[in-house]
């Protein structure tokens, strides 16, 4: 029963301190945004204060918002808060894209709000940005072929005659912003030129000629238009460096002829393996072709005894081939003793 009037009594102190959380929040807003509501308006890009409130709401930060809208009118482009919202919460850098704009702006560029949205994008996370590529297309850059920081300082060529030459070009560039998006980078570009500079020094008769003419590399590599399909437009391409190297033709000789010698040697190694083969098998054969006779020497007195036996043979005839066996070992010492005499 009691309740009632307590919680009567209490009401103006809910309402009071509810009333100061109100007023809180309203001035904390106040404090946040009213800068920037009072800087948009002074630069002649007003925003609404709500609208600078609910950027907060949709996570988009309004200062990087307003500063944009001020930088791009300063410089005459008219964009609105909903283009700069749409491309920040896609991701892009909106501050880039803006000072991108009005640096082609002032170069005569023709680059559109969207086009510039889109490399910026393309771009994101890859080192790059819309502005570099603006800047590049107003100020070209150099491109060393081959890149000194992959390790490589010059491109080996070698001409008809077998005389190898080193070259180092310069490729002068600047950004085609119709082909940014989805063109070729820096590294397809150094690849085709440095194929431009093998094939001309491969076509001539001489290193002579090179090393007189290097402005024909550049005439050849610029005329086979290495530069379709990439980000950038080549301008010029100069020889900055070329002289001799070794004799790649003569060294590729001697590298044949060794080669020859060794294989050369391979087949004669082989024709003496078979050789050796052979005459250790003509050896073996003789060998059994004598074991054969010894053989057949121990069946003859096998064959006398056996003929004694049988009366096949008498004891005058045993006493004539004693004489012709002993008659032949006679004759066949005579014979030997010219032969050790000489020796």
């Amino acid at each position: 029963m009691n309740t009632i009037p307590v919680l009567a009594s209490l009401l103006p102190v809910i309402l009071a301190v509810f009333g100061v959380i109100v007023l809180l929040v309203i001035g904390l807003i106040f404090v946040n945004f009213l800068g920037l509501w009072i800087q948009a308006k002074a630069a002649g890009t007003p925003v609404s204060f709500l609208n600078l409130v609910f950027m907060r709401f949709r996570k988009v930060h309004p200062a990087t918002i307003v500063n944009s809208r001020i930088t791009a009118a300063k410089a005459g482009l008219d964009y609105t808060t909903d283009q700069l919202e749409a491309h920040y919460l896609a991701g892009g850098d909106i501050i880039n894209v803006v000072l991108a704009l009005v640096a082609a702006e002032k170069a005569g560029i023709n680059l559109t709000f969207d086009r510039a949205c889109a490399i910026d994008l393309a771009t994101k996370d890859t080192g790059k940005t819309v502005l570099e590529a603006v800047r590049t297309s107003i100020n070209p850059k150099v491109i060393d072929c081959p890149n000194p920081s992959a390790g490589i300082t010059k491109i080996t060529a070698v001409a008809k005659d077998g005389i190898g030459v080193n070259v180092r070009a310069r490729v002068t560039v600047r950004t085609n912003l119709d082909r940014f998006v989805g063109g070729a980078t820096e590294e397809t570009i150094i690849a085709r030129v440095g194929e431009g500079i093998v094939t001309s020094v491969g076509s001539a008769a001489s290193y002579k000629t090179v090393l007189e003419n290097p402005d024909s590399i550049s005439h050849l590599v610029l005329g086979k238009g290495v530069d379709a399909a990439t980000a950038f437009e080549i301008l010029s391409i100069d020889i900055a460096d070329v002289d001799v190297a070794d004799n790649v033709g003569a060294r590729l000789q001697t590298e044949q002829a060794e080669a020859d010698k060794r294989v050369a040697q391979a087949k004669a190694e082989m024709r003496r393996a078979a050789a050796v083969a052979s005459e250790q098998e003509m050896s073996a054969r003789t060998q059994e072709m004598q074991a054969k006779v010894v053989e057949a020497e121990a069946t003859v007195p096998m064959a006398i005894a056996e003929a004694f036996r049988n009366g096949q043979l008498g004891v005058m005839d045993y006493a004539k081939y004693q004489n012709v066996v002993a008659d032949t070992k006679m004759r066949d010492s005579i014979g030997d003793e010219p032969n050790e005499t000489q020796s």
